[in-house]
């Protein structure tokens, strides 16, 4: 009976680890980042943050995944309510940036710090970016198998448009620009579909009622 609560306790602990190491590489960068800051900033010892994770690059890969699973989430869950492979898209585009918007400590791990952690994270980062898309280019296999987009080269389009979010939200995360990462939504929605032959048509507002409460 004793396992389950010391499990729990475990699980506790390793997830303020986890919250621990989000604040302090966001604030200090991987490079500057100490284990022993971690162990400081979750209020544990180094040896307890060793119990976990064997170092400071392990924390950093369970954030990256922790990032990629909450988004991959967010977005299968938002997908699944909307019909049709254009809503589905723009479901997808609203949540992926308020997601960001939401987490933006550990969004700036995910987008700005990986790239300066050097090579030991870029197969982790390239799983991720396939993973997102690959979810993309799916969608735009649907929307050419229904008429709604001309057919064209779906893994180079999807590509292309992780790339504009990816570039977008880097802005954001760097110059603060736009205020609100959300607002970005029209414009980039708008270029993505003319991207694929998408004519624009309705207003865009009207599908963020269709994902509010995502991020």
């Amino acid at each position: 009976m004793r396992a389950e609560p010391e499990q729990a306790r475990s699980r506790e602990r390793r997830q303020r680890i986890l919250e621990a190491g989000v604040a302090v590489f966001a604030r200090k960068g991987f490079r500057d980042t100490l284990v022993d800051d971690i162990a400081a900033e979750a209020d544990t010892s180094k040896g307890g943050v060793y119990f976990h994770f064997p170092n400071k690059q392990a924390i950093f890969l369970a954030l990256l995944e922790q990032m990629g699973s909450l988004l991959a989430r967010r977005l299968e869950e938002a997908m699944a309510r909307a019909e049709g492979p254009r809503a589905r898209g723009d479901a997808a585009l609203l949540t992926a940036l308020r997601t960001f918007s939401g987490h933006r400590a550990l969004s700036r791990l995910f987008f700005v710090e990986a790239m300066g952690a050097g090579r030991q994270f870029s197969a982790a980062m390239m799983e991720q970016h396939s993973r997102f898309i690959t979810l993309i280019r799916h969608n735009l296999d649907e929307a050419v198998t229904a008429g709604v987009i001309p057919p064209l080269d779906t893994e180079l389009a999807a590509t292309a448009w992780f790339g504009a979010l990816y570039e977008v939200t880097t802005r954001w995360l760097l110059t603060g620009r736009p205020a609100r990462l959300e607002d970005a939504y029209p414009a980039l929605r708008l270029l993505l579909a003319r991207s694929v032959g998408l004519e624009e048509s309705g207003d865009p507002g009207a599908e963020r009622g269709t994902t509010q409460g995502e991020g």
